[in-house]
């Protein structure tokens, strides 16, 4: 796999947004492309420009969600009222959000095997 790749109307606004709720850095930034990865050389998540991107309405089928992440925190309560400053929304069910482009995603607790968060 290289990059995860998200159709949004502003590229740079949603990986702004993701790069501070992964930690991770911009690593490539052009109008209509963007990447958030650990380095240039690694791959990530890829925020492509879509002008007549249609929003998900999950958990109505009518637009499907296209695209599903999850998001390891040390605690889902804690990190919540974190991801609604950045700009995320939430939705019914305990830690969905949806992003600022309307892409849903989830906290999930840090399973035993992970190392801590603690972002």
């Amino acid at each position: 796999m290289h990059h995860v790749v998200l159709d949004c109307p502003d590229p740079r606004a949603l990986a702004t947004f993701y790069s501070e709720l992964l930690g991770r850095p911009i690593t490539y930034d052009s109008d209509d492309w963007v990447v958030v990865s650990d380095s240039s050389e690694t791959s990530g998540l890829a925020f492509q420009l879509a002008p007549d991107h249609r929003a998900p309405t999950w958990p109505d089928p009518s637009v499907p969600q296209q695209v599903h992440l999850d998001v390891m925190v040390d605690d889902v309560a804690e990190a919540t009222p974190l991801v609604l400053a950045l700009g995320a929304t939430e939705l019914p069910g305990r830690g969905v959000f949806a992003d600022p482009a309307g892409h849903p995603f989830c906290l999930i607790p840090r399973p035993a095997w992970a190392p801590p968060v603690h972002r």
